[in-house]
């Protein structure tokens, strides 16, 4: 409960919705009357932005019957984007809950409460039945959790029988120190990065098939570097 409560500090910004609506007024946005995409240039908090979504989708086969659950949702750029261009109907789940309010109020002022909702919850306990979902995505957040093979159980708990489950995390690629602060960490305490076998491992011994892997490293540096 201590590393837990520390990833919901690292990430608690009371003012945060606030910061976005005022962003969007200064931009000649009405923040009662938006579009989605009018939010893309500040909801996707991962490496790659809107293409890196739109791409996790499309591997994913995310398509207008698909039912999914975004684990770690943020701001719900991601899950957003998997209603509004692939038409899905899509849950978020995240354990700050300064971003299931902000998430929840822009997804309103966008026009998607009918398809896109959020809770507040833990990713190793997620509050959902057995078999609820066709497929769950993990954007940036295993980096915050210890324990992947309890996160992964709890992925093919909620999936249905031969779900997708899409993960695009920052992994470990060799022995180094990590320099901290990172945008998932200010310090080791709530940072546990792994490689990509470890992954693999642990999503094996949860049940799921590892289909494809893509290494986007070069892509992450030269999105860091633009």
């Amino acid at each position: 409960m201590h590393t837990e409560n520390a990833v919901a500090l690292h990430y608690r910004n009371p003012a945060l919705e606030t910061s976005i609506l005022e962003a969007l007024r200064r931009t000649g946005h009405d923040p009662e009357r938006i579009g989605p995409d009018d939010l893309l240039a500040v909801d996707q908090f991962h490496i790659g932005g809107v293409q890196a979504a739109r791409d996790l989708a499309l591997g994913a086969g995310i398509g207008p019957t698909t039912v999914v659950l975004d684990i770690g949702s943020g701001l719900g750029g991601p899950a957003r984007l998997f209603a509004h261009h692939f038409g899905a109907t899509v849950v978020g789940v995240d354990l700050t809950p300064e971003f299931v309010e902000t998430a929840t109020s822009l997804t309103r002022r966008s026009g998607l409460s009918d398809r896109v909702r959020f809770v507040q919850g833990n990713a190793l306990e997620l509050p959902f039945t057995e078999n609820e979902f066709d497929v769950a995505t993990l954007l940036h957040v295993g980096m915050n959790i210890a324990d992947k093979s309890a996160l992964f159980r709890s992925a093919a708990r909620v999936l249905k029988p031969g779900g997708m489950f899409a993960v695009y995390d920052v992994m470990r690629t060799g022995d180094g120190q990590l320099a901290y602060p990172l945008p998932w960490a200010t310090s080791a305490e709530i940072s546990f990065s792994a490689t990509p076998e470890e992954y693999a491992t642990a999503l094996q011994a949860a049940g799921f098939t590892v289909g494809s892997t893509r290494n986007l490293r070069l892509e992450g540096l030269y999105f860091a570097w633009s």
